[in-house]
């Protein structure tokens, strides 16, 4: 392949413009991940919504149609991008999260859901910051238990429920 006068210039520009496959986005240093986990019980026996859920309890009606929801879990816990942070779920569920990426205001994110050994899903997805990604699933007798994912990489917290103290997480 030659290269005419102008080409190599054009390779620079789009290198710029659009970035290297392969590469993660620029940061300056390794970027502070915060994870909020939140675990709810959802079921149909009418006692209602927890009051600590009050912050998610419309979306959770809107999204899934129980009558209860119940806070069972809430972790949390910080990570940089590129490592990953493992929480430890009601029921035996193990949740690991790894930030991968932080591209303007969305975080890149790779999310493993775990019973026991085995893994039950695996997603990559990009969240906005400060955002809240809703899993539900898996079932139980009388509903399910559903998932909660915010992250924020200002310290803010999304909009989750607020309980006690954090939960220790474990990181690699």
């Amino acid at each position: 392949m030659t290269l005419r006068p102008g080409s190599l210039s054009f390779l620079i520009i789009a290198i710029t413009a659009f970035g290297t496959p392969g590469l993660t986005y620029a940061q300056a240093g390794p970027k502070q991940v915060t994870v909020y986990i939140d675990s709810v019980m959802a079921a149909d026996t009418n006692e209602g919504t927890d009051p600590r859920l009050a912050p998610m309890g419309k979306k959770l009606q809107g999204l899934f149609g129980f009558s209860t929801y119940s806070l069972i879990g809430h972790n949390e816990g910080q990570t940089e991008c590129g490592k990953m942070i493992a929480f430890t779920l009601p029921g035996g569920k193990i949740l690991h999260v790894q930030p991968r990426a932080i591209d303007g205001d969305m975080i890149a994110m790779e999310i493993v859901l775990f019973d026991g050994t085995r893994p039950l899903m695996t997603t990559d997805l990009k969240l906005k910051n400060n955002g809240t990604l809703i899993v539900g699933g898996p079932r139980y007798e009388q509903g399910m238990m559903i998932i909660s994912i915010g992250a924020s990489t200002g310290g803010s917290h999304p909009m989750q429920a607020q309980v006690g103290t954090p939960a220790q997480a474990n990181t690699r």
